[in-house]
């Protein structure tokens, strides 16, 4: 099986071979379809790791929407068993953890669109309401991304305790709430509207500022603090 598929990929010339086309040009000449090959290894006995990246980005239409991809409908694609499926996931998750690290050595959050930016990629794609607190210092500096809690398909239960607790020990004068919306629609509910402001009413008790809360969609954002709701 393996010398059915290494065939397949040696019957390309040597600058199309993603393996060697990394190693003689650098990772970022390569396309996503490429990478992935690399992470797979192997395709099948009738398709190569290429061939199979390629229908992977097919059938779920782009790399992003990797993210929210389970493990399960990732095995349901032919060729694709829990090992490579693991392999996927890992490495999706690995990437996120990278860039989030980054930002959180280099970034300070200016306002809305850099907390969008930041978590854009981790919140649109989630099939259930994750709750995000981002900490930063009194110059907006970040000082840790944290995920409190992880809900339904349209809601997510939220103590202010957990979110106040985690800005206490790390001694952030500011939080920014952000959630995400699996519907895609990132207008506030009711219940976003009353639970921003019992977080506001504890912040303040506490000494902390919440300094807005942002609720991302499919396509955007939606920021209270820009829409004057603090």
């Amino acid at each position: 099986m393996k010398k059915t598929e290494y065939r397949k990929i040696k019957s390309l010339p040597s600058w199309d071979r993603p393996r060697e086309k990394l190693l003689k040009l650098g990772p970022n000449t390569l396309s996503e379809s490429e990478l992935l090959a690399i992470i797979l290894e192997t395709g099948t006995r009738n398709t190569s790791a290429l061939e199979l990246a390629n229908e992977i980005l097919t059938r779920f239409k782009s790399i992003n929407h990797l993210f929210k991809v389970s493990i399960e409908e990732l095995c349901t694609v032919q060729g694709v068993g829990v090992a490579k499926a693991v392999k996927i996931k890992a490495a999706l998750e690995l990437a996120d953890k990278c860039l989030t690290r980054k930002l959180l050595a280099t970034s300070k959050i200016e306002g809305p669109e850099d907390v969008y930016h930041l978590l854009k990629f981790r919140l649109q794609n989630e099939n259930r309401e994750c709750f995000v607190v981002v900490l930063v210092n009194t110059k907006n500096h970040l000082l840790k991304v944290e995920t409190i809690s992880v809900g339904s398909l349209d809601a997510t239960i939220v103590h202010p305790r957990e979110v106040f607790r985690l800005a206490v020990q790390m001694s952030s004068s500011g939080v920014i709430l952000v959630h995400n919306h699996p519907s895609g629609d990132p207008e506030p509910s009711k219940n976003d509207i009353e639970l921003t402001d019992k977080l506001l009413d504890a912040g303040k008790l506490l000494g902390i500022r919440v300094l807005d809360h942002v609720i991302v969609g499919h396509r955007g954002f939606f920021s209270f603090s820009n829409e004057q709701l603090l």
